[in-house]
């Protein structure tokens, strides 16, 4: 490390008493006002680094390091995702990488079931008419939506949070399938009642497919126009993972067509730029990446974000460490 005391960036505010925690461990440094900053300007400001606290808005990679010096020693991401992080080439150069999870999961749960009923109670679309002022008055054909009891849901990646939707489905009523790259312990899939299908088969029979898989070359664009298809017409796609897990044209196209019934989203694939198609539709719920947007939340992960550093620059082992 250099000098007397280690030299910590941090790209972005972060909540709670997480820079308390960093200032006593080493200088703190913070942008200011706080802002997004662009690569070059987080790349000279990361110069001497010992340690780096980012969010998802920020790349760490190869170039990242270089311009830290030899001397970081760890980065962690105020995130449970680390596909900003290119974690192999920060391995190389003996770079502990950190992420926060376990803390948001229900909070992202709890989000990805708000969609989910915006959707199919057609809660946005109501809240806009009434907000344009259109005249309206109740009969028993007004607006109708879809219940979720009896139905089936769908979910891409059976770890925590996909395991936190899951048990929010079953006080619905609901029955749950799931797919992944493996099956989950059998003490899980008994507590929920879930049943593993291959994807094609999910696909085809879910009501619901909720998206909880990690963001990497394989589940890149894994829903596109050929997985729309082979979904129910009347099925709902909700996705809180990672936006470019979805091809936001062939998902605006399938919406407009009725090729499915609706969707629920939380990320993009190239936010904050929304695709212009999914705008101008009423049957898509969008929020601005709000799944871990509760105080509590927030707070926790850059707790979390904080004890990792402190941990690693007392030469200790991190609490939550990303392996390449």
């Amino acid at each position: 490390m250099t000098g007397t005391r280690p030299r910590i960036v941090v790209s972005r505010w972060i909540p709670g008493d997480a820079v308390a925690l960093l200032r006593e461990a080493g200088e703190v440094w913070l942008p200011e006002p706080d802002r997004a900053l662009p690569t070059a300007e987080l790349h000279d400001a990361v110069a001497g680094a010992d340690a780096a606290v980012i969010t998802l808005g920020e790349h760490a990679g190869a170039a990242f390091a270089r311009a830290a010096g030899p001397q970081l020693t760890v980065v962690a991401n105020v995130a449970v995702g680390h596909d900003n992080i290119d974690v192999p080439a920060l391995a190389e150069r003996g770079i502990t990488v950190t992420n926060t999870p376990g803390v948001l999961t229900d909070a992202t749960a709890d989000l990805a079931f708000g969609l989910l009923l915006s959707v199919t109670r057609r809660l946005g679309e109501g809240e806009r008419l009434l907000r344009s002022r259109t005249p309206w008055s109740f009969h028993l054909g007004f607006m109708l939506g879809s219940g979720l009891q009896g139905k089936t849901l769908g979910i891409v990646g059976l770890g925590q949070i996909g395991r936190a939707v899951a048990a929010r489905a079953r006080a619905f009523g609901m029955s749950i399938v799931y797919t992944g790259r493996r099956r989950a312990p059998a003490d899980v899939e008994t507590g929920l009642d879930a049943t593993y299908l291959p994807h094609e088969e999910l696909l085809r029979t879910a009501d619901v497919v909720s998206l909880h898989c990690p963001l990497t070359p394989e589940t890149r664009h894994l829903i596109d126009a050929t997985a729309l298809e082979a979904m129910k017409p009347t099925a709902v796609l909700v996705n809180t993972t990672r936006g470019p897990v979805v091809d936001e044209t062939a998902l605006a196209a399938a919406l407009r067509d009725g090729t499915i019934a609706g969707a629920g989203l939380d990320v993009f694939e190239h936010e904050p730029e929304v695709h212009p198609g999914l705008l101008e539709l009423d049957n898509v719920a969008l929020a601005p990446h709000l799944g871990s947007a509760t105080v509590e939340t927030r707070t926790a992960m850059a707790t979390l974000a904080a004890r990792n550093v402190r941990a690693v620059l007392a030469g200790e082992p991190p609490l939550t460490e990303v392996t390449p």
